[in-house]
C-alpha cells in the first residue's frame, strides 16, 4: 500500500513539475537557497533576511522603516519584524526622525558593523556553492533571465 502512495506522489510531483516546469524550478531555487543560506547565517546569529536590511544600513545608516521597504522591495510588516530581531539582538537602534516624529530611523550599533564580514563571508560561500556548476556565460545568462523574470512579476 504504501509503494502506491509513493507512486501517486511521484505522478503528483512530476505532473507539477512538466505542467509548470519554470514555476516549480523558481520554487525549488528559492526553497534550496532560502534553506543554505539559514544555515550559513545562523552562524553570524541571524535569520535569512534580516542581513538584507544590514546590508542596505551598511551601505547607507540611518534609514527610516518605509525607505527600507521600498530599497528591500519587502512589506512593512516583514521589516518591522527583522527590524524589531535586529534589535533585540543589539545589531541596530530605532529612534524617531528630528523632522517628522511619525518616521522611525533605524541605526546600526558597533555591534552591528562590526557583524559585516561575517555576513559578507556567508554571502560569498552561498554565491560560491550557488554558481560552483555554472560558466562565466552561464552565470551572467541566469542573472539577466532572473531580472527579466522579476521584472515582469513586478509589473
Amino acid at each position: 500500500m504504501e509503494n502506491s502512495n509513493n507512486s501517486e506522489t511521484m505522478k503528483d510531483e512530476i505532473s507539477a513539475i512538466a505542467q509548470f516546469p519554470v514555476s516549480f524550478s523558481i520554487f525549488s531555487l528559492a526553497r534550496s537557497h532560502h534553506r543554505i543560506a539559514g544555515q550559513l547565517l545562523r552562524e553570524a546569529g541571524l535569520y535569512p533576511g534580516q542581513e538584507l536590511v544590514l546590508m542596505q544600513l551598511w551601505h547607507r545608516n540611518s534609514q527610516s522603516q518605509n525607505d527600507l521597504t521600498k530599497s528591500l522591495r519587502l512589506d512593512h510588516s516583514t521589516i518591522a519584524k527583522s527590524v524589531r530581531r535586529l534589535e533585540a539582538a543589539g545589531l541596530v537602534t530605532c529612534s524617531r526622525s528630528e523632522e517628522d516624529k511619525r518616521v522611525t530611523l533605524v541605526s546600526l550599533t558597533p555591534e552591528g558593523r562590526d557583524i559585516e564580514s561575517r555576513v559578507n563571508q556567508a554571502w560569498r560561500q552561498l554565491e560560491e556553492l550557488s554558481t560552483e556548476q555554472l560558466s562565466k556565460e552561464e552565470k551572467v545568462q541566469f542573472e539577466a533571465l532572473a531580472k527579466k523574470i522579476a521584472a515582469t512579476l513586478e509589473k
